[in-house]
């Protein structure tokens, strides 16, 4: 008895031991911290002013919404206690919050604290460039146009865990929106920081699964770090994400193939040589590259110009010969995968077809039609891009195509940091442009949104009665009348080449084999708080 007694024990501190060494492997893969790269700097870790793709990615790691994405990257309620139905004809929304939605100071995230964001953004004063995603909002123009005060928006805080969004029009993609836009701010941080919150990490206060730390807003490596009062810390298997700015393809190869890094960008040559690489992933993103034209300058507002444009540019040469990483070749102003045929669920941009055919003869015809506008026998324009090697690689092919063909025709190119690019945009100091635009929803008007008069984003000043009024008719109707119209709108939009579409962006990431938990969508970045050490 006595010996069956101590062979128990024995058995019994074993059992201890192990468990033991399994939580403190448990403790050190979660303390393993996981090196991440980012292409370029973000501008902005406020998500009321946020207009890049690099400021976009630090946010979505880092705040969390009334809604989020689960690991299938389909939408799952965040700070909301559960998804919702609206009333009112798809125009109320009420939502119930989450009593343990905590900031990372140990605050509860309010209802008041997302009516204090909504209305932060759309008031004048902050000049929020992306505010016209609030355009639904009841009193929204209003507001715009100084007419009322802020505090008039359609939203407002029920109490302390109950919020109210009144729309003045049903919104096919609202709950996108609430998912990847529609943000809190902790308003005590805003009121101590006002205009320079989100200038940097000590001036920023997040309520996702990290918190913001190490950023300057000018330095090219910071921090996510576990944030210990999120709702859900429970399930973020990873404290520390070291995110670092890798702007050289072969530093970020060289980077990952030592161990140094777990996740990256690839481009180009890299791909098409290593398609059977195990750590290469590859998806294309809800995104589209567009060659764009300033219509406030003289010089480059002519639909000759654009056309002539148009028909010498082979998307597919972009594509298959410049790029080589798996893009898709655009063929309207819709990317593969945004939209389906309500009545026979074809994708919209594959059933309308390719509406950017490749023609010398015709592109000439065009120029020499510009040129006779002109009065010129010669001009100079000037091709803006970013200075990532691909968009170099691409103006390149632009200006050689075009300089091949056109007599008289001389393009220079000016490659900057993505910054300072994104700032030429919206201040309109470019001739030609080659830029993109990312989408947070599935919605083909996202995207022929982008060339309407007096949006906000339509860097090109282009400016068309016919298709404005396509395009409100489209909003306003539903269902099959509403895809069909979209669909017009983009058959008349290539017709008159407001925009020149290029490409579909794919996106190649390095992986490493010992991370998990890393998925991306058409949508949607690898959220880390999903990610965890093999």
């Amino acid at each position: 008895m006595k010996h069956k007694l101590i062979s128990f024990g024995a058995i019994l501190i074993a059992g201890i031991s192990l468990a033991a060494c399994g939580n403190k492997q448990a403790a050190s893969k979660s303390n393993k911290p996981l090196n991440v790269t980012l292409p370029d700097e973000p501008l902005t870790a406020d998500p009321n002013k946020s207009t890049d793709t690099n400021s976009a990615q630090l946010i979505f790691q880092t705040y969390e919404g009334l809604y989020t994405y689960n690991k299938a990257n389909k939408l799952t309620p965040g700070v909301a206690t559960k998804k919702i139905k609206p009333t009112n004809n798809g125009t109320t929304y009420t939502f119930n919050l989450k009593k343990n939605a905590k900031w990372a100071n140990g605050q509860t995230v309010t209802a008041q604290d997302f009516v204090n964001s909504f209305r932060r953004t759309v008031d004048p004063k902050t000049k929020a460039q992306y505010a016209s995603l609030y355009d639904a909002f009841k009193n929204y123009a209003a507001i715009q146009a100084g007419k009322m005060s802020a505090d008039k928006l359609g939203a407002k805080a029920i109490g302390k865990h109950k919020l109210q969004i009144q729309l003045t029009k049903r919104v096919p993609w609202f709950n996108d929106l609430v998912a990847s836009k529609f943000y809190p701010l902790n308003t005590a941080t805003v009121k101590k920081y006002g205009q320079e919150y989100g200038t940097n990490a000590s001036k920023t206060m997040a309520n996702g699964p990290y918190k913001l730390t190490g950023w300057t807003g000018s330095n090219s490596s910071w921090h996510y770090v576990k944030n210990p009062h999120y709702w859900d810390a429970k399930h973020v298997k990873i404290n520390k994400i070291n995110v670092t700015v890798t702007k050289d393809q072969n530093t970020a190869i060289n980077l990952f193939q030592s161990g140094k890094i777990q996740e990256t960008n690839v481009s180009g040559q890299y791909v098409k040589a290593n398609a059977k690489n195990p750590n290469l992933h590859k998806h294309l993103t809800g995104r589209m590259n567009y060659l764009y034209f300033n219509n406030k300058y003289k010089p480059t507002n002519s639909e000759n110009l654009r056309q002539a444009f148009s028909y010498i540019i082979d998307n597919q040469t972009i594509t298959d010969d410049v790029l080589q990483d798996g893009s898709a070749p655009a063929k309207s102003m819709i990317p593969i995968g945004d939209q389906k045929d309500p009545a026979t669920g074809k994708d919209m941009a594959t059933s309308i077809g390719n509406l950017l055919p490749t023609d010398k003869a015709t592109a000439k015809a065009y120029w020499n039609k510009y040129l006779k506008e002109t009065g010129k026998k010669s001009i100079t324009l000037n091709l803006l891009t970013d200075d990532l090697d691909e968009d170099k690689h691409v103006g390149q092919y632009i200006q050689a195509a075009a300089e091949k063909n056109f007599k008289g025709l001389k393009i220079t190119l000016t490659s900057l940091p993505h910054a300072q690019h994104v700032d030429r945009d919206f201040n309109g100091k470019f001739q030609l442009n080659l830029t993109g635009w990312s989408t947070n929803w599935l919605d083909a008007y996202d995207f022929l949104d982008l060339l309407q008069t007096g949006n906000s984003v339509n860097f090109t000043n282009w400016s068309n009665k016919t298709y404005d009024n396509m395009l409100n008719e489209a909003n306003a109707a539903t269902g099959q009348a509403r895809y069909d119209k979209l669909a017009a709108a983009d058959k008349y939009l290539m017709s008159v080449k407001g925009a020149i579409p290029l490409y579909q962006p794919a996106e190649n990431k390095l992986i490493s084999s010992k991370v998990g938990g890393l998925t991306y969508s058409i949508l949607n970045e690898a959220q880390y708080k999903y990610a965890y050490w093999k």
